[in-house]
């Protein structure tokens, strides 16, 4: 009677085991299967919040740099240069700068294909070129304008003014007043393929069109 009791706890005793152990298996697989499903999740998420909200390029928009800047990067790697000539106080300079200058066509010519220069006409600060100190040169009544920036232009200051130079820093051309998309392009195209070479703006159009 002992015996089979005896034998009848061991029976007991080994199925309570067995069912903890198949119950921490059970829990583990629980866990495992929650935190497996949380990755997925988070994979998940990260991926698709990468493609619905991409990150802007860092190069959007045009490289503009300043007349040291381009002559410094001229000496490594020759290119036509575009000179925006503005002021801070003119309207139309900022309206192309909010409509034509933000076009990817028009950024992805100047940034390919030319040295883009912002350049303050009524800057103060000194600039050394080519041997000479270009300064600021005050007006009688107010404002002023910058030697290099008269210079560009012959001493025809309006803004904005877009002057363009070859790789020497010789001028192709100047081009006074506001330009739409389009303009500036045919400008763009006419600076960068040398057709002013071959003739004046208005054949290159002709010929074009």
């Amino acid at each position: 009677m002992l015996k089979q009791i005896f034998k009848l706890g061991r029976c007991n005793y080994c199925c309570l085991s067995c069912c903890r152990i198949a119950r921490s298996s059970n829990l583990k697989n629980i866990i495992m299967n929650k935190l497996l499903l949380v990755f997925v999740s988070v994979v998940l998420f990260l991926s698709t919040t990468s493609f619905t909200n991409p990150e802007p390029p860092v190069s959007e928009g045009i490289n503009w740099m300043s007349w040291e800047e381009a002559v410094a990067a001229n000496e490594k790697e020759p290119r036509k240069i575009m000179v925006d000539l503005y002021t801070h106080w003119c309207g139309w300079c900022k309206v192309m700068d909010k409509k034509t200058f933000s076009d990817k066509a028009v950024i992805d010519k100047l940034n390919k294909e030319f040295y883009a220069v912002k350049f303050d006409a009524e800057q103060k600060e000194d600039i050394q070129y080519a041997g000479k100190t270009f300064t600021f040169i005050k007006g009688e009544r107010k404002g002023g304008v910058h030697e290099l920036a008269y210079s560009l232009v012959n001493g025809k200051m309006s803004y904005p003014t877009i002057v363009y130079l070859n790789e020497k820093f010789e001028r192709i051309s100047i081009s006074p007043g506001y330009k739409e998309i389009p303009d500036l392009i045919n400008e763009l195209e006419f600076a960068s393929g040398e057709h002013y070479l071959k003739g004046s703006f208005e054949k290159f159009l002709k010929e074009k069109n």
